[in-house]
């Protein structure tokens, strides 16, 4: 909602209006040194408040959000709370974008108001057959950095299996109001005991023969996701990035209520 949406802009919330006459009393800090400069009297700036926003959504569509179980991959989750949480910004007038991303751009979708938009959106996303299988975070975030020049509240939802996206993850953060959705499945983490048996790389489409059984091999799959998410979690703590991890089998709603609570508190204090 409207409240909770816009009130995670870190600043005033306020944009740049116009100029008018200095008068006694006004905040020094709004001279317009560059106006006043000409000779004709101080002016000072004046600002009105943000009445609308941009909502933009980064999903990852590459091949590897494809595991989990049926209607119920990562794939699904994230496509599910995009939609969700579009509706809700298209019902307070926010202006809504989309961006699906592989190694390359899969769909693109213009921010615009109304709930036609939102529906836009959600057609888009649940009839996409992304004509590649790779994942290129650092591109994906490279391409929203060049697009979206507005300062805008960026929801970005990927399973994060890849490597080199910080520098431009924090770019993204530095000049929007980014939140993180990891969403993860049990079985990269959880292989069971099943001896030698094919594996399929998803995004590669390479097929490899495995021992499950074998020494300490599920112990360092597991180790090595958890790391990951541990090495984004402590990113996002360390840059003021809004940040949840959801897995496929959990009820998303209660983290996403919980997350834009505490954005909304946040600067109520503030």
């Amino acid at each position: 909602m409207q409240g909770d949406f816009r009130s995670v802009f870190k600043g005033t919330g306020l944009e740049f209006d116009d100029v008018r006459p200095y008068q006694y009393g006004d905040d020094i800090r709004t001279i317009d040194w560059n106006v006043s400069a000409k000779g004709h009297g101080a002016y000072v700036k004046t600002f009105r408040e943000e009445k609308e926003q941009t909502v933009f959504f980064i999903l990852d569509v590459s091949a590897s959000q494809n595991i989990g179980s049926a209607g119920q991959t990562k794939a699904d989750i994230g496509k599910e709370i995009c939609g969700v949480l579009a509706l809700s910004a298209v019902k307070e007038s926010s202006h809504v974008g989309l961006i699906c991303y592989t190694d390359q751009r899969e769909l693109y979708i213009k921010p615009t108001k109304g709930v036609s938009q939102a529906y836009q959106i959600i057609h888009g996303i649940t009839t996409l057959r992304p004509q590649s299988k790779r994942t290129d975070l650092n591109k994906a975030m490279a391409f929203a950095l060049n697009t979206i020049k507005r300062r805008s509240v960026i929801i970005l939802i990927s399973d994060f299996i890849d490597e080199s996206y910080e520098h431009n993850l924090k770019a993204l953060a530095r000049r929007h109001d980014l939140v993180i959705v990891h969403i993860s499945d049990k079985r990269e983490t959880r292989l069971p005991r099943l001896g030698i048996i094919p594996v399929e790389d998803k995004e590669s489409g390479k097929t490899l023969w495995i021992n499950t059984s074998f020494g300490d091999f599920r112990k360092k799959i597991s180790d090595r996701l958890e790391d990951r998410k541990s090495q984004l979690t402590a990113f996002c703590k360390k840059h003021q990035i809004n940040f949840i991890s959801l897995d496929t089998d959990e009820d998303y709603v209660p983290k996403l209520l919980r997350l834009f609570k505490i954005r909304n508190k946040s600067v109520k204090t503030t």
